[in-house]
């Protein structure tokens, strides 16, 4: 299950990268990064597991934060027929909008929900989760409009982010696959 998704990651080049003067292992993948480019098969394979997995049933909307969630959310969406709404990174000021700040272990910022309502229900989909900090706040926002979540799936897993969404929000996120990054490769650790 998810062989192709494994093996590219398996596969996948390490960088290092600073930040606050620190260096940690990066690695570069399509379904996180979009580069050097996005194997449909992988895509697909992505895709018939969400959809296999059931949660998806009964959810009115997809949604993603931009950026990388937004091939997987519209591959699940061409599947099934379900529409997406894409949070994004810029203030469109129409009716309805809610804003949320986001910290993650790369970057800090705002997202902008739009194009949901009090009563939808929606399957949450993202490329990694590695602290937790940017679906955090958009399970809270969620709450606050009255928007209920039929289940959470990220790709990649790296780190506790999901253990720490479930203790803080009880909501449990389904992680495809779970990685370990060191400069020697990428080490499948757990997922299906």
């Amino acid at each position: 299950m998810l062989e192709k998704l494994k093996k590219s990651l398996e596969e996948a080049p390490i960088i290092q990268k600073e930040k606050d003067g620190q260096i940690y292992n990066y690695f570069i993948h399509p379904i996180s990064d979009g580069i050097p480019q996005t194997d449909p098969a992988i895509l697909e394979e992505i895709a018939d597991f969400i959809i296999a997995d059931g949660k998806i049933s009964g959810a009115d909307k997809i949604i993603t934060a931009e950026a990388m969630g937004i091939p997987i959310a519209t591959c699940v969406s061409l599947k099934t027929g379900i529409p997406v709404s894409i949070i994004r990174k810029r203030k469109y000021d129409i009716e309805g909008e809610v804003e949320l700040s986001q910290s993650t272990g790369y970057s800090k910022g705002s997202l902008f929900i739009n194009g949901l309502s009090s009563g939808d229900r929606v399957l949450i989909v993202d490329d990694v989760i590695s602290t937790g900090g940017t679906l955090l706040p958009l399970l809270e926002a969620l709450v606050q409009m009255n928007v209920s979540v039929a289940g959470v799936y990220c790709v990649i897993g790296r780190g506790n982010g999901a253990s720490v969404v479930k203790e803080k929000t009880g909501v449990d996120v389904t992680v495809l696959v779970d990685i370990s990054v060191s400069k020697d490769g990428i080490s499948i650790i757990g997922g299906f």
